[in-house]
C-alpha cells in the first residue's frame, strides 16, 4: 500500500493556515522536520500530518493564522533602546556557521558573514521594510533581507557579484529544479569517457566551441582538456532558456574555475600546476551544480515569496534610480584592501564580462591605492567618494532611517588610516547623526589578498541616523 505524501502547501491548507506559518513553525522546532523527494522538497506523511493539525488546532484556538500579522521580528522598542540592544550583542561570532542556505554556493573573498546584516536587520527594520546594499557584493545582505520579511535592493558595479546576487536570492519552483539537475545528470555521464578531441556537442565537434569561448592567457591558466571541459559547460548553460535558471547554472560554472585553473587559489593570483585530469571538470562543475540545487531549495523554502530582491549593476558613484528605503547594510570596499577585478579575472573572462570597465569602477582597490606619482589615489580621495555616497544616501533613506557599514582600516604608504574615522567626519558634516561605532574581532582564519591588510584584526560597525529628510 502506496504513502501518501503532502507538499507543504497541501498541509497548510488541511491546517487553514498560510504556508509561511508552517515554515515558521518549522524553523521554531514546533512541528517535525519532514523527508524531502528527490528533487530535495518537503513530503509530509499522514502521520506528520496529523500531528500539525493537533498543533494547530490544540496551540493555536480559533486565532485565524491566515490572516496573522508577521510579528515576528516587528520592532516597538523605541530606537534607543534598539541601538542599546545592538551594544550587547557578540559582533565577533566566533565558530559562526557562514555557509547556510545560499551564502555557500560561490566563493568569495572578504564577504562579510551573514549573522552581521542578520543582526542589524533584525534589529533596525519591521517586515515589509526595504533594505539596500550598495556595494551587495555576493548578496549576503540581500539573502538575510529576505530570510527576515523584507524587500532588498543591490548595487554592484561588478557583473560576476550581480550574477552571484541574482542566483542566491532567487525562489526556486520544480520545473526549474528539474532542468537543473537534468543538467547534472547529463555532465556526469561526460566525465567518465571524456578524452581531449573526442567531444561533440549539439552534432557539432566541440573545437568551434572552444575557439568561440577562447580568451588571450588562457592557455597560461588552464589545461587543453580544462579549457574544453569549460567550454562545452558554459555552452549548454548559456542555452538554458530560463533566465534565473541560467544564471544559477552559470554560477555553479563560475564556481569551480579558480579550482581548475593554474590560478592557486580566490586570494592568491600566482600560478601553479594543479595536475588537473580529463574529467575532473565535469565532475567538479556536477559537483558544484548539485550543491547549487541543494541550497536553492533550502533557501526558497524557507523565503515567504511575496518579499523580492532587485540587483543593479552600476558604480555607485554614478548611482541608479531606486525608490526610497528604510534601512541601508553594507560593507564598502576600502582603500588597498582587494582587488576583486584582478583575482576575479578569469572568472570574468570566461562569463564575457567587462572586466575592464569594472577595474576602473572598482572603488578601494589594491592597485589603485598602490599606484606611485600624481596620479595615486590617496585617503582624500576615499573620503570624496564616502561624499558622493553619503550625499546620495541622505536622498534615499527614509526620514529617521538607519545606515550601517561595516568597515577595516587601509594600510596607505606605511601609514594606517582609521577608515571609521574618516567615514563618520563626512556622515557628520552631512547631517547624519553617529548612532554607534561598535568594534569586532575579525577571526584569524580569515584570508586577504593584501598581506598589510591580513595584520588588521579588527573591524568597525558604523550605525549612522539620516536625519535630513
Amino acid at each position: 500500500m502506496d504513502v501518501e505524501n503532502y507538499t507543504t502547501q497541501q498541509v497548510a491548507q488541511k491546517a487553514g493556515v498560510h504556508k509561511d506559518t508552517i515554515l515558521r513553525w518549522l524553523r521554531e522546532g514546533k512541528i517535525q522536520e519532514p523527508d524531502r523527494n528527490r528533487n530535495g522538497w518537503r513530503v509530509f506523511n499522514d502521520s506528520q500530518v496529523s500531528d500539525i493539525l493537533n498543533f494547530a488546532n490544540g496551540s493555536q484556538g480559533s486565532i485565524n493564522l491566515v490572516n496573522e500579522p508577521a510579528e515576528v521580528y516587528e520592532k516597538t522598542n523605541p530606537a534607543s533602546l534598539k541601538i542599546a540592544q545592538l551594544h550587547k550583542v557578540d559582533w565577533d561570532f566566533n565558530n559562526a556557521n557562514s555557509s547556510y542556505l545560499t551564502h555557500s554556493i560561490h566563493p568569495y573573498p572578504a564577504k562579510f558573514i551573514p549573522q552581521i546584516p542578520k543582526t542589524l536587520i533584525r534589529e533596525l527594520a519591521s517586515t515589509g521594510d526595504t533594505i539596500l546594499d550598495p556595494f551587495c557584493g555576493s548578496g549576503t545582505t540581500l539573502v538575510e533581507s529576505l530570510r527576515l520579511e523584507c524587500n532588498a535592493i543591490g548595487i554592484d558595479s561588478n557583473p560576476l557579484a550581480c550574477l552571484m546576487s541574482r542566483a542566491k536570492t532567487h525562489v526556486i519552483d520544480e520545473e526549474e529544479v528539474e532542468i537543473l539537475v537534468n543538467l547534472a545528470k547529463d555532465t556526469e555521464g561526460l566525465s567518465e569517457n571524456f578524452s581531449t578531441g573526442t567531444l561533440t556537442l549539439f552534432g557539432e565537434t566541440l573545437y568551434n566551441y572552444v575557439e568561440k569561448h577562447k580568451f588571450k592567457g588562457v592557455e597560461d591558466w588552464f589545461d587543453q582538456h580544462v579549457i574544453e571541459e569549460l567550454s562545452y559547460i558554459k555552452e549548454v548553460c548559456l542555452r538554458i532558456e530560463n533566465l534565473r535558471v541560467r544564471d544559477l547554472a552559470l554560477t555553479a560554472f563560475s564556481s569551480i574555475i579558480v579550482i581548475v585553473s593554474r590560478q592557486d587559489s580566490d586570494t592568491r593570483y600566482v600560478r601553479r600546476e594543479k595536475n588537473t585530469k580529463p574529467g575532473d571538470t565535469f565532475k567538479q562543475f556536477v559537483r558544484a551544480l548539485r550543491h547549487t540545487i541543494k541550497k536553492s531549495l533550502e533557501f526558497s523554502e524557507e523565503v515567504i515569496t511575496p518579499y523580492k530582491a532587485q540587483v543593479l549593476q552600476s558604480s555607485i558613484l554614478l548611482p541608479p534610480e531606486i525608490p526610497p528605503v528604510d534601512l541601508v547594510v553594507c560593507s564598502p570596499p576600502y582603500p588597498n584592501a582587494y582587488s576583486y577585478h584582478l583575482y576575479h579575472r578569469t572568472r570574468m573572462m570566461w562569463l564575457g564580462m567587462d572586466q575592464p570597465t569594472f577595474k576602473q569602477d572598482e572603488i578601494g582597490s589594491h592597485r589603485k591605492y598602490s599606484r606611485k606619482g600624481k596620479n595615486a589615489a590617496t585617503a582624500d580621495t576615499f573620503r570624496g567618494e564616502l561624499y558622493t555616497i553619503l550625499s546620495w544616501l541622505t536622498h534615499m533613506i527614509r526620514n529617521n532611517g538607519y545606515a550601517c557599514f561595516v568597515i577595516g582600516d587601509s594600510t596607505l604608504k606605511g601609514e594606517r588610516i582609521k577608515n571609521d574615522e574618516l567615514l563618520i567626519e563626512v556622515a557628520k558634516g552631512l547631517g547624519y547623526k553617529v548612532e554607534a561605532n561598535i568594534n569586532r574581532t575579525l577571526q584569524s582564519t580569515r584570508k586577504s589578498f593584501n598581506p598589510k591588510i591580513g595584520k588588521i584584526r579588527e573591524e568597525h560597525i558604523v550605525i549612522l541616523k539620516n536625519r535630513l529628510n
